[in-house]
């Protein structure tokens, strides 16, 4: 491996330093063993000059500019440079943070460019090395200390990046929206591939920049592409997004080369806000990147807030740079299964034992936690027992359901087998809570009682019982609680704004879906009949705007009709709204007068969310329960109106996750069955 420093200025070297670390052991290839050896030379210069520093272990050779350490340019397999040389030298790969001062202003999008320049280790298997960016109270913020490492390892098919983030106590209070890696590709690379089905080849810049644009300046319509098959297809960034959870492998493929360029990331520990966290993975460019933090789908919550002198330190990552190649160009697409097996190997050698700071604890280092989970609703005689394939997870101590807006800490999480069994392994050591949700089970768990992980322990934790919020009988009930709008009617695109990938499949992610609703319903809102409409295809996906004719927005009453066989006027009856997502929305609840002036229950204004704008089926969940007097009721046919007033953008509405009315509590039980489609009704 080849660990080299060079000065330049034009094409006349000043001055050469070269350090040679060629590795003992066989890789793909068996490489001859040479010595370790050094040379210096030079002469002094008033003219300006750039530093570079290469590592190399023969199949691999990455470029990085001194002492920013920026990735300049990546030589696999003949290919001189996968990044694209077109750009500037330090515009091609590199980390960023977008950020804000305290009061919501000066904020920017800034690189992180290192200061120093440092080799941590030259071990005949491994190469380290650091660009160290230290803030001093006379720089512009972001008021960060900024440790960025690369690590090449001998026989390894990529290089691995991560990065310690640290504020000092007394440093000035911040806001941090984003930080990630870019990666901007050459134009060899046409294919993206970010999961099984999600894969295809993909528009140009060029392709972009003649297309008309749309609401928004993501969304771009295709006019004149290169490819002719592209024509009048959308692309949008947002389309390409992917949960937290699904999201350990994306990258692109060039057919021209038969290479496959991929980001893999074995852990998402150090990600906020959870699994179901949404995020950018690739776009047109092409570009690649890992994403570490963000207010995507999320919004202003998901903004990390330093205060006036708090202290903070992460460790982000490492994610692993993998490449990897065919020789016959026609099978270049198998690539992506070859990536798949790579991030499975990391996955299983998380977490790493190479990287040098203190701050990436090893495996020693960290501790397990171990438990059983159960289900337990009183008003159920089918779904209790196991908590079936639940979500379990470690954050940091806050109340229930706050892991989807935590930020600053880390989070580590697994999915229960069908028994509710759980293992949660790698965890840093600290104080947490223990936090989970079932799929088809409404509400949030937390353990009672703080979790405290020290190095090396295994703790078993006593059996858990989760009881779901309850306080009656269920007397009908729309859609699954799965923290998501997806089983809901999502209709076929059949405008000109479509994205071929998902013709077929997740068909929430075409653009324009909000301007549909005006279509299905051009006079009148949705009305939804407990026994006999059915929520797949009867309740649409997004509780949006009309656009009326002269181009105005229409805030949408939906009616939910039902009937009563008996009505407890003195009980209490309680409305669950569980929603999947809500951007500048209200919900405001009535219940048999539409006319009434003021709603019974409302949400309040909610969300910065928007999930509709970027095709997501689901942002942030909100849980509401609205308290129905049994005297709003009537023995017979009732409505309840649903209504989102706010009009001021085609974006603002909301997705339901979960609709349920209980009855007021009874002392026996009461059997509701299965969950159907046209809900459950006394």
């Amino acid at each position: 491996m080849e660990v080299v420093w060079k000065m330049r200025w034009g094409s006349l070297v000043w001055l050469s330093i070269t350090v040679q670390f060629f590795l003992l052991s066989h890789c793909a290839m068996k490489y001859p063993v040479r010595n370790i050896r050094s040379k210096i030379t030079g002469a002094k210069s008033s003219h300006g000059v750039k530093l570079i520093v290469e590592m190399n272990n023969g199949i691999v050779k990455v470029i990085l500019s001194r002492p920013y350490g920026n990735v300049r340019g990546i030589t696999y397999q003949g290919v001189e440079n996968l990044l694209d040389s077109s750009l500037d030298k330090d515009d091609r790969g590199y980390w960023d943070c977008s950020w804000e001062d305290v009061n919501g202003k000066n904020g920017k999008q800034t690189k992180i460019l290192g200061g120093e320049f440092q080799v941590i280790t030259q071990k005949n298997n491994q190469v380290e090395v650091s660009f160290k960016t230290t803030w001093k109270r006379s720089d512009p913020l972001p008021a960060l200390n900024v440790d960025k490492r690369y690590v090449m390892l001998n026989g390894s098919s990529g290089f691995y990046a991560y990065a310690i983030y640290e504020r000092f106590k007394g440093w000035p209070g911040m806001f941090l929206w984003e930080t990630r890696i870019v990666f901007k590709l050459s134009h060899w690379f046409q294919y993206l591939a970010i999961s099984d089905s999600r894969q295809r080849l993909m528009p140009t810049s060029a392709d972009r920049a003649r297309g008309q644009s749309l609401a928004y300046p993501e969304a771009v319509m295709l006019k004149n592409p290169s490819n002719s098959n592209f024509k009048g297809e959308v692309d949008d960034k947002y389309q390409y997004s992917s949960e937290t959870k699904d999201d350990s492998l994306h990258g692109w493929i060039s057919l021209i080369q038969g290479i496959g360029f991929w980001i893999i990331t074995p852990s998402h520990e150090f990600r906020t806000a959870g699994p179901l966290k949404q995020d950018l993975t690739c776009h047109v460019g092409p570009t690649c990147l890992s994403m570490f933090m963000s207010k995507h789908y999320t919004g202003v919550p998901l903004n990390v807030t330093f205060e006036n002198g708090e202290p903070w330190k992460k460790a982000f990552g490492p994610v692993f740079i993998h490449l990897n190649s065919v020789s016959n160009r026609t099978k270049a697409i198998s690539l992506w299964d070859d990536a798949k097996e790579q991030m499975r190997k990391e996955v299983r050698s998380w977490p790493y034992s190479f990287p040098q700071s203190p701050d990436f604890l090893k495996s020693d280092q960290r501790g397990s936690v171990i438990g059983r989970l159960s289900v337990k609703d009183q008003y159920l005689k089918v779904g209790n027992g196991p908590a079936r394939f639940a979500h379990v997870g470690l954050a940091a101590p806050g109340d229930v359901g706050s892991w989807e807006f935590q930020t600053k800490g880390y989070q580590f999480w697994t999915q229960a087998d069908e028994r509710g069994i759980f293992f949660i392994k790698a965890v840093l050591p600290g104080i947490y809570n223990l936090y989970s949700w079932v799929p088809g089970v409404m509400g949030n768990y937390m353990y009672e009682s703080s979790v405290t992980v020290t190095p090396g322990t295994n703790i078993k934790l006593p059996r858990l019982v989760f009881k779901p919020p309850r306080d009656g009988p269920t007397l009908w009930e729309i859609g699954i609680p799965d923290r998501s709008a997806a089983e809901f009617y999502v209709p076929p695109n059949e405008t000109k704004y479509i994205n071929k990938l998902y013709l077929k499949q997740e068909t929430f992610r075409q653009y324009g879906l909000w301007e549909r609703y005006t279509e299905i319903y051009p006079k009148k809102d949705l009305v939804f009949t407990v026994g006999t409409s059915d929520y797949a295809k009867d309740w649409f996906f997004a509780h949006v705007l009309r656009r009326l004719r002269n181009g105005k927005l229409q805030g949408a009453t939906w009616k939910i009709v039902f009937d009563l066989s008996k009505v407890d006027r003195a009980g209490m009856y309680k409305l669950r709204l569980v929603l999947a997502a809500a951007h500048l929305a209200e919900v405001e609840v009535r219940v048999n007068r539409r006319e009434s002036r003021r709603p019974y229950f409302t949400t309040g204004l909610i969300g910065r969310d928007d999930a509709i704008a970027r095709h997501g089926i689901h942002g942030v969940q909100r849980s509401f329960t609205a308290n129905l007097p049994g005297y709003l009721f009537v023995k017979g046919s009732n409505t309840i109106f649903l209504d989102q007033p706010r009009n001021e953008d085609i974006f603002q509405g909301v997705m339901y996750d979960y609709i349920r009315l209980e009855g007021p509590p009874q002392r026996t039980y009461q059997s509701l069955g299965r969950r159907h489609k046209r809900g459950t009704q006394p």
